[in-house]
């Protein structure tokens, strides 16, 4: 798993900081670093949470391309 680099680029298009998203979701700002890192992989709950304060699709933001 590499860096999600798809979470910051959705997360900065609608201004929203690690902070402001982690809050969304109910995690830690370091979740959240962890996350975008690599360092952490996600539960499939937390993924969905991702994507519904995001705007995006699973596929949009963690399904590697086949």
């Amino acid at each position: 798993m590499g860096k999600n680099l798809r979470i910051k680029a959705a997360r900065a298009a609608l201004d929203m900081t690690q902070k402001d998203l982690a809050e969304a979701v109910g995690v830690t700002r370091q979740t959240m670093n962890a996350i975008e890192k690599g360092d952490y992989n996600p539960t499939i709950k937390l993924c969905v949470a991702i994507c519904r304060v995001l705007g995006k699709t699973l596929d949009e933001l963690f399904w590697e391309e086949a």
